[in-house]
């Protein structure tokens, strides 16, 4: 069975700087295209980022120039180093499959002064 644990989330001042990580066990990593997601409460969850299994990335357009995605298919780990830090930017960050409905518990980022 595919599980996927987030974790690197915390309380960071606006301009800072976190890096979350998602490891995936149960299936084949390599294989398959990951998204990061993020739900801000009150607020429907919505896609940030996506790797594909030949590392071509996509961003949501809040986040260009700020964020970015990786891989490292020896860890089956995908991470996401988000910089320059925003109060918006605070919520839950869940990774997925991109071809699955199958999400992690999500790691909290709080972006405040």
């Amino acid at each position: 069975q595919v599980q996927l644990v987030e974790s690197g989330g915390g309380l960071v001042q606006p301009g800072g700087s976190l890096r979350l990580s998602c490891v995936v066990s149960g299936s084949s990593f390599s294989f398959n295209a990951m998204d990061w997601y993020r739900q801000a409460p009150g607020k429907e969850r919505e896609f940030v980022a996506r790797i594909t299994t030949v590392g071509s990335t996509n961003y949501a357009n809040s986040v260009k120039g700020r964020f970015t995605i990786s891989r490292d298919n020896t860890k089956n780990t995908v991470y996401l180093q988000m910089n320059n830090l925003k109060p918006e930017d605070t919520a839950v960050y869940y990774c997925k499959y991109t071809n699955l409905e199958i999400w992690g518990r999500g790691t909290q980022v709080t972006v405040a002064s």
